[in-house]
C-alpha cells in the first residue's frame, strides 16, 4: 500500500505538472487571440483592410489553439481531482492498515504472554502442591491438639492441688469443732462415752493427756481413710 501510495503521489504530480504547462499555454493562446483583435482594429483604423484580414485570421487560428487547449485543461483537472481523491483515499487506508496492525500486533503479544502463563500454570503440580499443605495442616493441629492436652493436664494438677488444700482446711475446720466439743464435756459428766465416770479436774490430773491421745487417735484415723 505505500508503494502505491509513492506511484499516485508521483502520477499526481506529473498530471499536476501537465495541468501547469497546460494553464499556461491557454492564456497564451487565450492573450494571443487578443493582440490579432487589437492589431485587427488597429489596421482597420489605418485602413489597412488586408492587413485587418489577416490579423483576425490569425486572431482565429489562436482562439481555435485557446479552446483546445481548454477542453484539454477540463479534462486534465478531472483526472487531477480524481487522483488527489484516490491519494486521500489510500491514504486513510494506509493509517487504518498502521492502526490496525498496532492493535494486532498487541493481541499477539497479549495471546502470547497469555500462553506462556497457561503453559507455566499447566507444569504447576497443584495436588502435590495442594498435598503439601494438607500434611502441614495436620502437624499444626497436632501440635494444637498436644498443647491444648498438656494444658489441660497442668490444670487440672493444679485444680487437684487446690482441692487438697480446701479438703484439708475442711478437716482442720472439723477437727478445730471436735475441740471444741470435746472441750465442752469436761463440765458435762453425762454427755461422756460409756464406760467413763464423771471425775473432777482435781481428781485426774491427766485429763487433758487424755484427751489429746483422743485427738491423737482420730488424726491418725483421718489420715488413714
Amino acid at each position: 500500500m505505500n508503494e502505491d501510495l509513492i506511484k499516485l503521489r508521483q502520477a499526481s504530480a506529473q498530471v499536476l505538472a501537465s495541468q501547469k504547462q497546460l494553464e499556461n499555454k491557454y492564456k497564451a493562446a487565450q492573450q494571443a487571440a487578443d493582440d490579432w483583435y487589437k492589431r485587427a482594429r488597429l489596421a482597420l483604423d489605418k485602413g489597412e483592410e488586408n492587413l485587418a484580414r489577416e490579423a483576425l485570421k490569425r486572431r482565429k487560428d489562436y482562439e481555435d489553439n485557446a479552446k483546445a487547449l481548454k477542453s484539454q485543461l477540463e479534462q486534465q483537472t478531472s483526472v487531477v481531482e480524481k487522483l488527489i481523491s484516490n491519494t486521500k483515499l489510500l491514504e486513510s487506508k494506509i493509517q487504518e492498515a498502521k492502526s490496525k496492525k498496532d492493535t494486532l500486533k498487541a493481541r499477539a503479544q497479549s495471546a502470547k504472554t497469555a500462553q506462556r502463563v497457561n503453559e507455566m500454570l499447566g507444569n504447576i503440580n497443584t495436588s502435590s502442591a495442594l498435598g503439601a499443605f494438607e500434611k502441614m495442616e495436620e502437624k499444626v493441629m497436632a501440635l494444637e491438639a498436644e498443647a491444648d492436652a498438656l494444658n489441660q493436664l497442668s490444670t487440672d494438677d493444679l485444680a487437684g492441688k487446690f482441692a487438697l488444700l480446701e479438703g484439708g482446711s475442711s478437716v482442720d475446720d472439723d477437727l478445730d469443732a471436735l475441740k471444741r466439743e470435746m472441750l465442752g464435756t469436761k463440765k458435762k459428766a453425762g454427755d461422756l462415752p460409756p464406760g467413763r465416770t464423771p471425775v473432777s479436774s482435781a481428781s485426774n490430773p491427766f485429763q487433758d493427756s487424755e484427751i489429746e491421745r483422743e485427738l491423737n487417735e482420730l488424726q491418725r484415723k483421718t489420715m488413714g481413710s
